[in-house]
């Protein structure tokens, strides 16, 4: 495609210069000041002269070419300097490059691989097979038409719920670099969360709920900073829940319910002061319920029933949750006296 365009801008360069310049030898014994306007300059020309002067062109005995009068070439070194900085356009613009691609490239890649790891009986992804993702409007793709830094359009939301979408989840997910939703809610996918889903800084819904995901939670999921909703809930994950989570200092939903998760719950989890639903329910996680939980400042749904709790008392301090509309600790075969919730609107 580049070479097509050179061929032809060329050509029209050419066309350009001939029209201007009559082919009478008559005509060339003397000495005319001629103007080539923008409307056949390259972009790029732009850069070699200095605005808004008109290139001039004097055709003499030696047919000069002079550049705002401080770059002298011969016509013989036309041809190169068209085709160079035609070349320097297509090849090393920015912009000029997103005309062909507007997709990051490794965004385009982690795409396709993501693709090959999904098997799509209803061919949802039928349209990912051809075009640029930002461009054709490939389903569930979504880029907002705004160019990053680096000249390119980036991949913000990821939009696959409920699409009857099977298979695995691709590692390739963590080159989505700049994604901002991550939605494969309510399909069939199997296999575990790829660790690299962490590397994804400006990640802040990641919504994974209503699948079959197996295997234990990452730790690199803890380096989501951004993350502002968590779910994982209507899985088969086990393992325990890994300390780093409580690095997530900006989340306010934790849905981790309905899984096979087990251990201790980490105290740590207090760190997290902006966390409003803590939905723990329906797991095999056992030891105590951390105290330190009563200090959640907006805390409005705390649900831990369906738990092996054994023996274990529901902290007095718990008394102190001031937002919370809802506790639920059913069938946790917990002991020791209830602390005052009357104050809760059950």
């Amino acid at each position: 495609m580049k070479i097509t365009f050179l061929f032809f801008f060329f050509l029209g360069f050419r066309h350009q210069i001939n029209l201007v310049l009559p082919h009478s030898p008559k005509y060339h014994r003397h000495s005319h000041a001629v103007s080539i306007s923008n409307s056949f300059c390259p972009p790029c020309f732009s850069q070699l002269r200095t605005p808004p002067r008109l290139l001039k062109v004097f055709a003499g005995r030696d047919m000069m070419l002079g550049w705002s009068a401080s770059c002298i070439c011969t016509t013989s070194m036309i041809v190169s300097i068209v085709f160079a900085v035609s070349l320097y356009c297509c090849c090393c613009s920015p912009g000029l490059l997103a005309l062909a691609q507007r997709t990051h490239p490794s965004e385009v890649s982690a795409l396709h691989a993501i693709a090959i790891n999904l098997i799509d009986t209803n061919n949802v992804l039928e349209n990912w097979r051809k075009g640029d993702p930002c461009i054709k409007n490939w389903t569930g793709v979504l880029c907002f038409d705004a160019f990053g830094a680096d000249g390119y359009f980036h991949v913000r939301v990821l939009l696959l719920m409920n699409k009857n979408l099977s298979g695995t989840l691709a590692p390739q997910l963590g080159q989505l670099s700049q994604l901002h939703i991550l939605n494969f809610m309510w399909n069939h996918l199997t296999g575990s969360i790829p660790k690299e889903i962490g590397n994804i800084a400006s990640l802040r819904l990641l919504l994974l709920n209503g699948n079959k995901l197996s295997g234990s939670l990452p730790d690199e999921l803890g380096y989501l900073s951004n993350l502002d909703r968590f779910q994982i809930d209507e899985n088969q994950l086990s393992g325990s829940i890994p300390k780093s989570f409580s690095n997530l200092h900006r989340i306010k939903h934790i849905h981790f319910n309905n899984n096979s998760l087990s251990g201790q719950i980490p105290p740590e989890l207090s760190n997290l002061t902006t966390v409003v639903h803590l939905l723990l329910d329906n797991n095999h996680l056992s030891g105590y319920l951390p105290s330190e939980f009563s200090t959640f400042p907006q805390l409005s749904i705390l649900q831990l029933d369906n738990n092996n709790f054994s023996g274990a008392e529901i902290p007095a301090a718990y008394g102190n949750l001031s937002n919370l509309v809802k506790l639920s600790l059913r069938n946790c075969s917990l002991e020791g006296p209830i602390p005052d919730l009357s104050w809760i609107k059950i």
